[in-house]
């Protein structure tokens, strides 16, 4: 199974940028957990981060016919992209959203997100931790999806 971590904008900066919203974990460390946690379910993993638009969806796209899920924290993208929102719902693939902060106790114009509607769930507020739910979560999705396909198979 194939999973896509897929970093918005100002990810690369966690450990230096607002510690107090994010926490002193770098990227590459959070990185560095989820693929100790995937191997214990034999899971691959590709890491993408780009603080452009058009890369992230790109990559979203790349996902199609290559990947089993996503999991996405869109950042800023969150709250303004329409086409990264029609990216994943153009791939149809698993997608779990991730923010490290509680979005819903920040700034208004944080609380709204372009992007849930078409994911299969989201994980706010559990700082870096919440990349290992989602983790969790996507894998358990997946195989539920490749049981179902399975089951349809042998009727």
């Amino acid at each position: 199974m194939k999973i896509v971590v897929i970093q918005g904008p100002n990810i690369n900066m966690l450990g230096l940028r607002e510690v107090g919203i994010y926490g002193a974990m770098k990227m590459e460390e959070i990185h560095e957990q989820m693929k100790i946690a995937a191997s214990q379910s034999n899971a691959e993993l590709e890491f993408f981060q780009s603080n452009f638009e058009g890369e992230l969806i790109d990559k979203i796209q790349e996902c199609l016919g290559t990947a089993d899920g996503i999991i996405i924290n869109p950042a800023a993208y969150t709250h303004t992209s329409v086409a990264i929102r029609d990216a994943i719902a153009a791939v149809s693939l698993p997608t779990i959203e991730v923010h490290i902060s509680n979005v819903y106790r920040r700034e208004e114009f944080r609380q709204k997100s372009l992007i849930s509607p078409v994911c299969s769930g989201t994980i706010v507020g559990f700082g870096p931790f919440g990349y290992h739910l989602a983790l969790m979560g996507i894998l358990q999705i997946c195989d539920q999806i490749e049981k179902l396909k399975a089951a349809q198979k042998q009727k």
